[in-house]
C-alpha cells in the first residue's frame, strides 16, 4: 500500500505584528509584537502533516534573496529540504504580512513571490514523487496551472487529492471530479459556492452544491464552531476543542495537514477530521504558524483527554 503525502504549496515568510484591535481603512494604530519567520500554506501545512506523523515531500519554490534562507532552515529542521525545494534566480522568496488582534483574530495580506511561478518543467520534476504518494495536498496560493496539472497527474495515478481551495478563486469545473476532499472555510465556502454557512442548512446547500460538481468529501471549516463533515451519506459537526485562542493565523493549515496525515494512516474522513480539528485547537494556543504545528503526541494526548467523537448523522434517518 501507498503511503506518503505529497504537498505542493506555497513558502512565504510571515511578518507578524499584533496589537490590541486590527485597524480599519485609513487608520494608524500601535502595535506591541513583531516576528519574523517560516509561513505559506504550504510550508505550513507540511511542518502540520510531517509532526502529526507522515512522511512528506514538500514541492515549492523560494527566490535566492534575504529571506530564503529562513525557508532553509525551516526545511532543514523539520526534514523537509529536499530537490523540490525549488530556488528561483528571477523571483522574490513570497512574504505574509500578517496583523493579530488580542482576541486572536487577523487580517493577512500575501504576496506569493516565486511561489506563484510554479513550472510545468517543475511538475516534471516532481511526477514520480506525487504518483506514489498515497495523499497529495495542495492549495491555491500556487499559480493556478501549476495546482490543476498537479491534481490531473494525482487523479490520474490513483491518489487521494485534498484541495484547500485557499485563498478561494475560480478553478477548471471538470477538475471537481478529481478532488477527493474539499477543505474550505467559511469565507471560501461563500466565494465559491455563494452560500453563507452559518448554520447547519447552510453547510448542507454548500456541501451540495460540491457534490454536485463532482467533489466525494466536504469538510467545512467553522473556527470557534468546529469543522462539518459530509461524504455524501453521512454529517457531523464535530465541535471546536475549548482553548484559549492567542493566534488563529495558522489553524487551517494544522487542520489541512493533520487531515493528510491521519489520512495516510488508513482513517476514515470522520475520524481523520476529529484529529485534525484537535491539531488545530492545539495551534491557536501557540502565536505564529509554522513554529505552533502541534506533535503527534501533543494530538494524541488531546484527543484522549478531550474524549470527544464524531456524531455521524444519516441523511436518510
Amino acid at each position: 500500500m501507498k503511503r506518503s503525502v505529497f504537498i505542493l504549496g506555497s513558502f512565504v515568510v510571515d511578518l507578524t505584528a499584533k496589537a490590541s484591535w486590527l485597524p480599519v481603512e485609513g487608520e494608524t494604530i500601535k502595535g506591541d509584537y513583531f516576528k519574523i519567520g517560516p509561513g505559506g500554506k504550504g510550508a505550513n501545512q507540511a511542518v502540520a502533516a510531517a509532526r502529526a506523523g507522515a512522511d512528506v515531500q514538500l514541492m515549492t519554490k523560494i527566490g535566492q534573496d534575504l529571506f530564503s534562507p529562513v525557508a532553509i532552515e525551516s526545511f532543514t529542521q523539520e526534514s523537509l529540504m529536499s530537490d523540490l525545494v525549488l530556488i528561483d534566480q528571477n523571483n522574490p522568496t513570497g512574504i505574509a504580512l500578517i496583523m493579530v488582534s488580542e482576541s486572536g483574530a487577523n487580517q493577512i495580506l500575501v504576496v506569493p513571490g516565486a511561489s506563484a511561478c510554479v513550472t510545468e518543467d517543475d511538475l516534471l520534476r516532481a511526477k514520480k514523487a506525487i504518483t506514489k504518494s498515497r495523499i497529495f495536498l495542495t492549495q491555491l496560493e500556487v499559480n493556478i496551472d501549476a495546482v490543476e496539472k498537479a491534481i490531473d497527474v494525482a487523479h490520474a495515478n490513483q491518489v487521494e487529492v485534498i484541495l484547500n481551495p485557499a485563498p478561494a478563486q475560480p478553478i477548471r469545473d471538470d477538475l471537481y471530479k478529481k478532488i477527493n476532499y474539499i477543505t474550505p472555510n467559511e469565507t471560501e465556502t461563500k466565494l465559491l459556492t455563494g452560500y453563507e454557512v452559518t448554520d447547519l442548512d447552510g453547510c448542507h446547500l454548500a456541501a451540495n452544491y460540491f457534490f454536485d460538481k463532482g467533489v466525494q468529501n466536504v469538510l467545512i471549516t467553522l473556527g470557534r464552531l468546529g469543522v462539518y463533515v459530509n461524504d455524501k451519506e453521512k454529517f457531523s459537526m464535530i465541535p471546536a476543542m475549548p482553548v484559549h485562542v492567542v493566534d488563529t493565523t495558522g489553524a487551517g493549515d494544522a487542520f489541512n495537514g493533520a487531515f493528510a496525515a491521519s489520512l495516510d494512516t488508513g482513517k476514515d474522513v470522520f475520524t481523520a477530521a476529529l484529529f485534525a480539528n484537535v491539531a488545530a485547537g492545539l495551534s491557536v494556543q501557540s502565536f505564529g504558524t509554522a513554529p505552533a504545528m502541534p506533535y503527534r503526541r501533543d494530538i494524541d494526548e488531546a484527543l484522549k483527554e478531550w474524549n470527544v467523537r464524531p456524531k455521524l448523522q444519516a441523511f436518510n434517518s
